[in-house]
């Protein structure tokens, strides 16, 4: 996967402009609230959110912990141009980095986070680019540093793998169907961090949105 082969934000079949009011779907201000109450930043702490997006993490934890230092990273210029209007609407200031996921380590350093998150990318993601990603964050976090991931979970009941078929649609079956079976807590612990539990389950409108914490040793 490179710059040029990523699914968008809306998925494939919507622009960029879609993506907030179809995130709205998915209870975001339930999640995101408590994506933020996991994260907790302080003053002086680095918080790298990969696959930022339309911004919407980003703002809510720099208007969170001003005094933290928080750096969206997406491979879209639409997605983070439309962020940038938001966090200046907001009167926020993240830090914006154009590139992928898989090379977050190289564009914000190496074991410098001290927070690495990721929000609904990891289901759009073939197996192979889930592995590649979840071993940059691994690398870019410090050591003791900590990883919060919102994304797609186990689909555990017929009505969330019913509601679940509206991911897959726009995202694709092959790469969303890991998630829905689970996959997730496993390749965390595979690329190297320990503690990895899901610690939140939120039932949407379209399946069930899991948050995962883990730290690197």
């Amino acid at each position: 996967m490179t710059e040029r082969s990523f699914t968008p934000a809306a998925g494939r079949f919507a622009p960029v402009r879609f993506y907030d009011p179809v995130v709205a779907l998915t209870r975001e201000r339930l999640w995101r609230s408590l994506v933020a109450m996991h994260i907790a930043p302080r003053p002086e702490d680095v918080v790298v959110d990969v696959g930022c997006g339309t911004g919407s993490l980003a703002v809510l934890l720099n208007r969170v912990e001003p005094r933290a230092t928080v750096i969206g990273v997406d491979p879209d210029p639409e997605a983070l141009a439309v962020a940038r209007r938001k966090a200046a609407a907001a009167g926020a200031t993240p830090e914006w980095r154009l590139g992928m996921g898989d090379a977050v380590a190289g564009i914000v350093g190496a074991g410098t986070a001290d927070t690495v998150v990721s929000s609904l990318v990891l289901h759009q993601c073939p197996v192979p680019m889930k592995r590649a990603v979840l071993t940059a964050m691994h690398e870019t976090l410090r050591p003791g540093g900590k990883l919060v991931i919102a994304d797609y979970g186990r689909q555990r009941t017929a009505a969330m793998r019913l509601a679940f078929r509206f991911v897959q649609l726009a995202d694709g079956k092959a790469d969303t169907q890991p998630n829905a079976d689970g996959i997730l807590p496993r390749l965390i612990a595979e690329a190297g961090f320990q503690d990895v539990r899901e610690s939140e389950s939120v039932a949407t409108l379209t399946g069930s949105l899991s948050l995962y914490v883990a730290r690197r040793a």
